[in-house]
């Protein structure tokens, strides 16, 4: 018997920025998995990643759900102002936006591991790609009659909401990702666009490793003593956020793995 979950977000259009890993694959993966007479749009870097995302898909949930994989970095805006235009007919109709790319990089302020670059990268990706993204698509939601209707989820971090020490550029992107967040849904209120905003702590993905410059130890000190969160976790809420009838909105969510309180009270096994 089909869900109630699942007849919602059939015949749905839904883009996914990082979808190549992380949370951004299994959230693809969730979806459809909840509703197989879905299109997926995946969006990442790494065009062969999504690819093999998209392959991976079809095979363990079928070939029913659509998919159509497009290469992109969402913290340029060219790349940005591209995307809609290149999507197949038939993938234009977007009805889920999952604002799911993001990074960080560097360390404390005036250290040398915190370079020039590094916070260009973090607030070009976390803060106005997803703006800009945001912009792109609304069009297609405010087109829709009786006053337009579709769904942005934003994926944000604790970070948003307590700032911590080595954190000071990451937090930031992420304060002003829960800010946006907050004003867009209070700017779309005569519509029935949902704004979702879901973040979590700790959550083991490529993240950590991307944060050290790819040194997998310091990555993996991160995770010591403690049993984080997979992405399978976090994702479950999404797609159950994108899942509820049309008038009900999961407007916030945070979530923490058993062993965490805040963004630095953690209990760690010795």
């Amino acid at each position: 018997m089909t869900s109630a979950m699942a007849k919602r977000l059939e015949g749905k259009t839904i883009v996914i920025t990082g979808a190549s890993s992380g949370i951004g694959r299994a959230t693809a993966f969730e979806f459809a998995r909840t509703s197989k007479n879905i299109r997926l749009v995946l969006t990442a870097r790494r065009l062969d990643a999504l690819e093999q995302v998209a392959a991976e898909i079809n095979k363990g949930v079928g070939s029913e759900v659509k998919i159509f994989c497009y290469a992109m970095d969402v913290g340029k805006p060219g790349d940005v102002d591209a995307f809609v235009p290149s999507l197949p007919e038939d993938f234009r109709d977007i009805d889920i936006l999952f604002n799911n790319a993001g990074l960080a990089k560097g360390g404390m302020v005036g250290s040398p591991h915190l370079q020039r670059e590094h916070i260009d990268e973090m607030f070009a990706t976390n803060v106005t790609g997803l703006m800009n993204m945001t912009q792109a698509v609304l069009p297609i939601f405010l087109a829709r009659p009786d006053g337009g209707h579709g769904d942005i989820i934003n994926m944000n971090s604790v970070a948003g909401r307590e700032a911590y020490v080595g954190g000071s550029i990451y937090c930031a992107t992420k304060a002003a990702v829960r800010s946006y967040t907050e004003i867009l849904r209070k700017e779309l209120i005569a519509t029935r666009i949902r704004v979702i905003e879901i973040a979590a702590g700790q959550v083991e993905t490529e993240f950590s490793v991307v944060r050290f410059g790819g040194d997998k130890a310091k990555a993996d000190a991160v995770y010591a003593g403690v049993e984080p969160c997979t992405p399978e976790d976090i994702v479950e809420v999404v797609v159950f956020a994108a899942g509820r009838r049309e008038n009900m909105v999961l407007a916030d969510a945070l979530l923490f793995p058993n062993h965490q309180a805040t963004a630095t009270i953690l209990h760690r096994k010795t």
